[in-house]
């Protein structure tokens, strides 16, 4: 049904693999590298990836138009920054296929209002907006994000035969969404999604705000003294650091009950640190107290986000060049969007485009 999937060394079929980020910000947090963008650059080499900026989904909310093309490029030249090879997956910005709003369409018909109404995402933003200030788009959003996972659904006779998405506990309820409207879609109108599957990757540091160590990392929850960029310029960065918080008492412990700030850091070296563990870490500074320890970190937090920003820098600087690579990408998910939806058409009774004479 949809194209051939990529072939491991072995010649096996590849599992397929689709995530996506929004452009909301100027830039990536911490969170945002550790908890999702750093793992999919090691997935490129087991997975027939596909990694798209989902700008669709930025506009639930209000937003101004120059402001969203701007972080829709800034977003992918990061991705391709960090380490997506446009070579080994498929990197693409999601309004430039447009067949993602078109099965949005179809599945939302099988969705049942009380369905989308559960969700928890939109229960809490609406609760928190009221409804006069909520959208259509936010309550949709969820049949928007089953589209976008199930147009790349690999064709079994083609060998595919996996499609897994990589997912957080915030939206696992929409991946299990995303499962039923597949399985209610291939009941009523024939077999032809693959049922996708949450990919559960190796854990990784939950990293929390650096002003409030209780909560979580997050541009919408935290204050900017709070939130690593990883495009922030590094003096700014190093500050962030130094003055984050820490705890009563000196010790360099690992212990989130009673030390959470400093537990918060020690996370973070030992994610960035390149093999150094929490354990390594309380022995190397055991009777230092956390000067040293916040200058070190620093360090490595700027060895690590430097030459990032200055590869995305350079990126953006050829603007040309990053509209060729993703114009490549959305040619090659297109491809595979296309003829996914040619069969759903054919299969819910849409009437054929023939040719005018």
């Amino acid at each position: 049904m949809s194209e051939a999937p990529q072939q491991t060394s072995g010649g096996t079929a590849a599992p397929r693999v689709l995530s996506g980020i929004q452009p909301t910000a100027d830039s990536f947090h911490l969170g945002n590298y550790l908890g999702a963008v750093r793992q999919w650059v090691a997935m490129q080499d087991t997975f027939d990836a596909f990694y798209m900026v989902v700008d669709m989904h930025a506009i639930t909310v209000q937003t101004d138009p120059a402001a969203l093309r701007r972080r829709t490029k800034v977003a992918a030249a990061q991705l391709l920054a960090v380490g997506l090879d446009p070579e080994r997956c498929t990197l693409f910005v999601q309004s430039q296929v447009h067949e993602h709003a078109e099965l949005a369409w179809v599945l939302g018909c099988i969705t049942g209002f009380g369905e989308a109404g559960r969700m928890t995402q939109f229960k809490d933003k609406s609760a928190k907006q009221g409804s006069d200030s909520t959208s259509v788009g936010l309550f949709t959003y969820p049949v928007l994000m089953a589209a976008d996972i199930l147009l790349y659904t690999p064709d079994p006779v083609a060998g595919g035969q996996d499609l897994q998405v990589p997912v957080g506990e915030d939206q696992r309820q929409h991946l299990e969404l995303t499962r039923t409207l597949a399985q209610r879609f291939n009941h009523r109108f024939g077999e032809t999604f693959v049922i996708p599957e949450a990919y559960i990757p190796e854990a990784s540091a939950k990293i929390t705000d650096l002003q409030e160590p209780t909560v979580k990392m997050s541009k919408s929850a935290s204050s900017p003294q709070g939130i690593i960029d990883v495009l922030e310029e590094s003096g700014p960065m190093r500050k962030k650091i130094m003055r984050a918080v820490t705890d009563t008492g000196s010790e360099v412990l690992f212990d989130p009950e009673n030390k959470a700030g400093v537990s918060n850091l020690l996370r973070i070296y030992a994610a960035l640190g390149g093999g150094v563990t929490i354990k390594d870490l309380e022995k190397r500074y055991e009777g230092q107290g956390y000067g040293q320890f916040k200058k070190d970190l620093a360090q490595v937090v700027l060895d690590t986000f430097e030459p990032i920003r200055e590869r995305t820098q350079k990126l953006l600087a050829d603007e040309a060049e990053l509209d060729r690579i993703l114009a490549r990408g959305a040619e090659r998910a297109g491809a595979v969007a296309s003829v996914t939806m040619d069969v759903v058409r054919d299969r819910v009774g849409f009437v054929g485009r023939g040719r005018a004479e």
